[in-house]
């Protein structure tokens, strides 16, 4: 190995990698260049959009602005690791069925955001959606649609909590 490049492991989506970076690669490029996972995006490159947004170690992270040897060890989902193969996650069906999608350069930022926003709080009011998705630009919809689709989503998954706790008594 030269002295410029490294292997880091993590896991991402669920499946364990080990990869050669260089000290100054950004997760971003990591992600998308070495990984081929094109979900997340370049927005601004100053961790101010959302664009690239994805949940490292349980935590929503710009990856724009993480060096790829800071992923050492961690645990990282993209927006491919939301869902099930081709069975969609009930955020990102809401997500369609509101029309909550334009160009969809937001999507996976917002999507992810939504996801740890339902994570942590089941059940919330318009007032957190909002401040839940604060970290993501859109310059299609308004916000409009997508405060709808994670109020459906919320609603949804509120719903299928509620049957498996039915169905285990």
């Amino acid at each position: 190995m030269s002295l410029n490049k490294l292997t880091i492991e993590f896991v991402i989506n669920g499946r364990k990698r080990k990869v050669e970076t260089t000290p100054s690669t950004r997760l971003l490029d990591l992600i998308r260049d070495n990984l081929c996972l094109t979900g997340t995006k370049e927005g601004c490159g100053k961790g101010e959009c959302g664009a690239c947004t994805v949940i490292m170690n349980n935590e929503l992270v710009a990856s724009c602005l993480v060096l790829a040897p800071q992923a050492d060890g961690a645990e990282i989902t993209t927006i491919e690791g939301v869902g099930r193969g081709k069975n969609l996650d009930p955020i990102q069906e809401a997500f369609m069925e509101t029309g909550a999608i334009q160009c969809g350069f937001c999507t996976p930022g917002m999507v992810l955001a939504a996801k740890k926003l339902l994570q942590e709080n089941p059940q919330p009011s318009i007032e957190e959606i909002k401040r839940g998705i604060s970290g993501n630009l859109c310059r299609c919809t308004g916000y409009q649609k997508i405060i709808e689709a994670i109020n459906l989503a919320a609603k949804r998954l509120s719903q299928q909590a509620k049957r498996r706790e039915d169905a285990d008594e």
